[in-house]
């Protein structure tokens, strides 16, 4: 267990009614303070949201989805969150909104190698 370093996560979720509380979970993102990781990994193909909302803007979602790539990554493109050290954008990205893009509560998990996890738990929350 000594080596297994302790990570957080949350689900990514497109909620296309934001009063109606559906939702399609199309993300997940992960970050490890003890290997300074920080990341997400997203199903861009939103065609299944249709079923939901037809009217729905899948290329502004696509864009939101971008852009929580961006923070992640600490890109300049990423604005003044994407400059914040890795522990505030996490915190940033997954604080409570009620928007099209929402976040799950925020769960913890502890693996050996947080790429790994992020890839476990995508498929497991997504795939």
């Amino acid at each position: 267990m000594q080596d297994k370093q302790l990570y957080e996560y949350a689900v990514l979720r497109v909620v296309p009614r934001v009063e109606r509380e559906e939702f399609i979970n199309v993300g997940v993102v992960l970050y490890c303070s003890g290997r300074q990781f920080l990341d997400v990994v997203f199903d861009d193909n939103l065609t299944r949201l249709n079923v939901f909302n037809a009217d729905l803007d899948v290329e502004q979602i696509q864009s939101y989805l971008r852009a929580f790539r961006q923070i992640c990554e600490g890109r300049k493109e990423g604005g003044a969150i994407g400059s914040l050290p890795l522990s505030s954008r996490f915190r940033w990205l997954t604080a409570t909104r009620s928007t099209v893009l929402q976040t799950s509560k925020v769960h913890a998990g502890f693996c050996d190698d947080p790429k790994q996890a992020l890839s476990h738990l995508f498929n497991q929350q997504v795939g």
